[in-house]
């Protein structure tokens, strides 16, 4: 079984994969990963990797260390199933090659758009030959959110869920109409544009926001909120030489 450690900004994500698929995922902190040894005790895990957007803590590098298995540790030169064509690999976050490397791996031979939205939205485009061509970040739902709150002298912090109108008939639905709108547009903007340079595009939806479209966009779309650690054990497989 493979340990796959994915850190992010807010929370970390500690998964078994058994093959392709996932046999247990738990949400951890960032700060401490202390569900670590639970889940090596559970499981028989042979190989694992960590990714991280954030500096590790010693107690989280404790744990690290203290692993009964070999520990790959995703970073620039990393070995990967795709192309990257990123001018800077070395700043690239790895849960945008590993969201990339997932959708190719389930669609392999085709034009794909990523689209991860989590503390952040960003849009990465790879295309059928498996080269990995570069992407964009924008802030995400929350962010949005928080941003105009903080850096407004007025203006209240709003929550994504509550009263909704097309226009805001007071400051709350306005902010909320504004936000979830404006990610809307956003997205099924990237979509529109990408799907005329690409028409057989495939767009791969995945992250911790949930965002509703209409039938035609969602007829091209593929959800998959695990599509990073997937990508994350489909990395672990290629250095091992391993079939999955």
């Amino acid at each position: 079984m493979n340990l796959i450690i994915d850190i992010g900004n807010t929370v970390a994500k500690i998964a078994v994969f058994d093959g392709e698929e996932p046999a247990d995922i738990v949400y951890d902190s960032n700060q401490t990963l202390e569900q670590l040894d639970r889940m090596c005790a559970r499981y028989p895990v042979k190989r694992a990797i960590v990714a991280t957007v954030v500096d590790l803590t010693k107690e989280v590098e404790c744990r690290l260390q203290a692993l009964p298995c070999p520990l790959l540790r995703l970073g620039a030169d990393t070995p990967l199933p795709v192309e990257n064509l990123y001018e800077t690999p070395g700043t690239l976050g790895y849960d945008r090659m590993a969201a990339v490397v997932g959708a190719c791996a389930k669609m392999p031979g085709k034009d794909i758009l990523v689209i991860d939205a989590g503390t952040c939205i960003t849009y990465e485009f790879v295309d059928a030959a498996g080269r990995y061509h570069g992407g964009n970040i924008s802030p995400g739902l929350h962010m949005r959110f928080n941003a105009l709150h903080r850096f407004t002298g007025r203006l209240p912090l709003v929550e994504a869920e509550g009263r909704q109108e097309f226009l805001g008939k007071n400051t709350e639905t306005a902010i909320r109409a504004g936000v979830l709108q404006g990610i809307r547009y956003e997205i099924e903007g990237y979509i529109r544009n990408m799907k005329d340079k690409y028409p057989g595009l495939l767009v791969f939806l995945t992250g911790g926001d949930e965002f509703s479209f209409d039938t035609n966009i969602k007829s091209i779309i593929f959800a998959d909120k695990f599509l990073v650690l997937k990508g994350l054990n489909r990395i672990l497989a290629y250095n091992y030489n391993d079939r999955i």
